[in-house]
């Protein structure tokens, strides 16, 4: 009894070292098909997240040929692009930024690593300025509570910077109905409000706010997936998160939330591979 028992911990343990082995090194693309009245002409826009300086292939060629395959006409990224440790390398994701900025415009949201490097700079010494100006010197203007415009979709793009301590673990801080409208302004209802925002957490807020379409990442699915419960374990430290991954609506708003191409501390996957995300954005009518 005691053996078998031994016996099927240890196979259990061998099927999970092997998953996040495989799922820590691979990724899968996935589409969504997002309509609105007021987009006025088909948009195709990939999202990436939470890459943490990964490098799929030499110079991530596995994932800018499966972009490339899919033909976007413009590239979101949600944010964690890179590892906000002293001193660590950010040059994958800087190298990637690069060649997807040769061929698409990139909207470029900042995570909670970026902003992190930039509140703290002396526990990051270089870091912050380094990246920034890798971005600009490859034509990339971060959206940092800005906006970008596709007036040919009538699409605005906006990227919310929200503050650290909408980042603490083991609860959430509450988010005033004011705090979104001084921080981005107030959304024109008449465009399609596309909103680039780090964290899912508050996705109740940014649908008030006015955003038709939210993307985010962060959570990295949950780290752990499993059949029925999803997702374990969020960064904030909750078990089960509400949001880890996929489409969520709130009364007319929705939300895509990527599961991340890596992750860190732990940097392991399982049962859960990373994601590549295409957006088909469509008139209505």
């Amino acid at each position: 009894m005691i053996e078998g028992i031994f016996a099927a911990v240890f196979a259990v343990i061998c099927i999970c070292l092997a998953a996040a082995v495989w799922d820590s090194n691979r990724f899968v693309t996935v589409t969504y098909d997002i309509k609105s009245d007021k987009i006025t002409k088909p948009c195709r826009l990939v999202l990436l997240a939470d890459l943490h300086n990964k490098s799929f292939g030499k110079g991530n060629k596995r994932l800018l040929t499966a972009i490339d395959e899919v033909s976007p006409d413009g590239i979101l990224v949600a944010g964690d692009m890179l590892t906000a440790i002293r001193g660590a390398d950010y040059s994958h994701a800087l190298a990637l930024m690069e060649k997807l900025s040769a061929k698409y415009r990139v909207y470029y949201g900042m995570g909670n690593h970026e902003y992190r490097l930039g509140l703290y700079p002396d526990d990051y010494p270089g870091m912050y300025e380094g990246y920034m100006s890798g971005l600009k010197g490859a034509g990339i203007e971060p959206l940092i509570n800005g906006t970008a415009y596709l007036p040919e979709c009538n699409i605005a793009v906006c990227g919310a910077q929200i503050d650290r301590a909408f980042y603490r673990h083991f609860r959430r801080k509450p988010m005033e109905t004011t705090y979104l409208p001084k921080l981005l302004g107030t959304p024109d209802r008449n465009m399609f409000q596309l909103l680039i925002a780090h964290n899912p957490v508050y996705f109740d807020a940014y649908a008030e706010w006015g955003a038709d379409l939210v993307v985010s990442g962060h959570v990295h699915g949950g780290i752990v997936r499993l059949p029925v419960f999803g997702g374990v374990l969020s960064p904030a430290i909750t078990l089960f998160p509400k949001y880890d991954g996929g489409m969520f609506t709130e009364n007319e708003s929705t939300m895509i939330l990527s599961r991340g191409l890596s992750s860190h501390t732990p940097p392991v996957r399982i049962f859960n591979p990373g994601e590549l995300i295409v957006i088909d954005l469509k008139p209505a009518k």
